[in-house]
């Protein structure tokens, strides 16, 4: 035998690396061509963030929360705000490739975590895969830049990845870790308390295994960088004396009433699935529903497992200056019992997020929507399918003459269905996602006619329903204005103030509404009752009513 085939078999095979490259790249791929031909739908919201950008970038406003509401931190809006700058201005584009590198960000951390986890790299191909589809809700968590979505699920990761790096001990740059960890936790209080749980399980994770160290330097460190990360929140918080989360609470339908049925059905079976990236958009079929009962099997085995080898793991030592043993290609190894108590971290707050959405009163009320508050399972995900790959795998390894292979077999068999499922599942609503990409495209083209439209015809202040002002403020980068109405022509919620008091200071502001809405009909009707009172401009979808002065 040659001296190459008999190092062969000791040498990692570059397949699976190779394989997750090329996951990484469609997964990017996939989400860039969405964004580059408009094929992910926006809304007011998300131009809301945009001009808090807009307004970042030319030094006129520097806002701590979302337009308009005292929760939910600018983020977003101060990450957009150079991409506005180096651009020359204002584009749905530059308001998402922030969000875009966020989800880079957050797919290269869940290798990293899942090979630190359980040091198998085909397993980590399985996660990076799964992590590359995206169904229509998946996809609008990643790219929209609405508030908060994008940048939880990356900042949980880091989170985790920091907290097995300082528990193993891993060397260089150790004060920098707690201090990037103490600052993304004291961030995300001010982003979105939504990834609380996972700060928290993270941190628990890392008061286990680093006490010591956190007595002394290391611990005043994160302390320090955790309010510097959430200033904004207790800044304000102190100036105005208002505790942002009354208005959490209040958003999330604390006090609206929903029915304990509609809870467990919109919390327990149709937000997993939604929430997850098993559904088409805005839909759930039933077949694809069975995600919703297998995951309460899938944590409590992935707890079960994790509980069992910390129990039986050797304990480790809890000094950091200490480090471990460097595995394949220099990383440190991550003891038995360390991945075992992340694992089960991971499941525990995947099932505080399950729990306090399926209490709220928005899963009874608001199901498909608000499945988005169950973003941040994804993070979850290597703990969580973990077991089934172990036994799908080493199902593969039994002797065929043990007396129990039958049982085994057929354990191998049921793990390695659940892991054609799921991918097979995530694979449709991915296609049924990209099926839409025509019509929003459509839709967008509409928008844009709608735009060059006002600006052939002069209009510099308009009045429309709440759904369309702020996408063409934003649209048009504040060269139209405009003021929310109901439909009943009453004053609506405007999210920035001054733009309705610019409206109403205009001598004529002209009407704007989609083509056959009740704003539209509303419209129709005044025109009809006072003929001659509008000049109405009609293009596709859109409904343009000038006053004649």
């Amino acid at each position: 035998m040659s001296a190459l085939g008999a190092l062969s078999p000791t040498r990692p095979s570059r397949l699976p690396g190779i394989l997750t490259a090329l996951a990484v790249v469609a997964g990017v791929g996939y989400r860039l061509g969405l964004l580059a031909y408009a094929a992910t739908p926006t809304n007011s919201d998300e131009a809301t963030m945009g001009l808090a950008a807009l307004h970042i970038a030319r030094g006129e406003g520097f806002p701590v929360w979302f337009y308009g509401q005292q929760y939910m931190g600018a983020l977003e809006a101060y990450l957009a705000a150079p991409v506005f700058t180096l651009a020359g201005g204002p584009s749905l584009l530059g308001l998402r490739l922030p969000t875009l590198a966020l989800y880079v960000l957050f797919l290269l951390l869940a290798w990293r975590l899942t090979l630190r986890l359980t040091g198998d790299r085909w397993f980590g191909l399985l996660v990076v895969a799964l992590l590359a589809l995206g169904s229509d809700r998946i996809i609008k968590n990643q790219l929209i830049a609405g508030g908060g979505y994008p940048e939880m699920n990356a900042a949980g990761m880091a989170l985790a990845v920091l907290a097995v790096d300082l528990a193993i001990g891993r060397p260089g740059w150790r004060l920098a870790r707690w201090a990037v960890w103490g600052f993304l936790a004291g961030l995300m209080l001010w982003v979105d308390p939504l990834v609380l749980p996972y700060v928290v399980a993270t941190g628990a994770v890392l008061v286990a295994f680093c006490h010591r160290e956190l007595r002394g330097a290391a611990g005043a460190l994160l302390g320090a960088a955790a309010v510097l990360g959430a200033a904004p929140l207790l800044l304000y918080s102190l100036v105005h004396g208002r505790n942002p989360l009354d208005a959490v609470l209040a958003a999330s339908g604390a006090n609206a009433a929903a029915g304990w049925a509609d809870r467990l059905h919109g919390g327990l079976l149709l937000g997993p699935a939604l929430g997850m990236g098993f559904c088409a958009p805005g839909q759930c079929a039933t077949w694809q529903l069975w995600w919703a009962l297998a995951l309460p099997l899938l944590l409590a085995v992935a707890a079960a497992t994790a509980w069992h080898t910390l129990c039986r793991a050797p304990a480790i030592p809890t000094d950091p200056a200490t480090p471990a043993a460097g595995g394949p290609g220099g990383a440190a190894e991550v003891p038995a019992r360390l991945a075992a108590a992340m694992r089960l971290a991971l499941v525990l707050a995947a099932i505080g997020t399950l729990g306090g959405y399926t209490v709220s009163s928005s899963a009874g009320l608001t199901p498909v929507e608000s499945s988005r508050y169950l973003s941040c399972l994804l993070i979850s995900l290597p703990a969580l399918l973990w077991p089934v790959w172990t036994v799908a795998r080493h199902g593969l390894r039994q002797s065929a003459g043990d007396r129990r292979s039958v049982g085994r077999t057929l354990a191998r068999s049921a793990a390695l269905a659940l892991l054609a499922a799921t991918l097979g599942t995530a694979g449709h609503a991915t296609w049924r996602a990209a099926e839409t990409a025509p019509a929003t495209q459509a839709a967008e083209a509409r928008h844009a006619e709608l735009v060059s439209t006002l600006r052939q015809l002069g209009v510099r202040h308009v009045r429309a329903g709440y759904w369309t002002c702020n996408r063409l403020t934003f649209a048009t980068a504040e060269q139209v204005v405009c003021a929310v109405v109901d439909d009943t022509l009453r004053p609506g919620f405007d999210r920035y103030p001054a733009y309705r008091r610019e409206v109403d200071s205009a001598a004529a502001p002209a009407w704007v509404a989609p083509a056959g809405s009740p704003l539209a009909n509303v419209l129709d009707e005044r025109l009809r009752a006072a003929p001659g009172s509008l000049d109405l401009v009609t293009i596709d979808g859109w409904q343009i009513y000038l006053p004649r002065t």
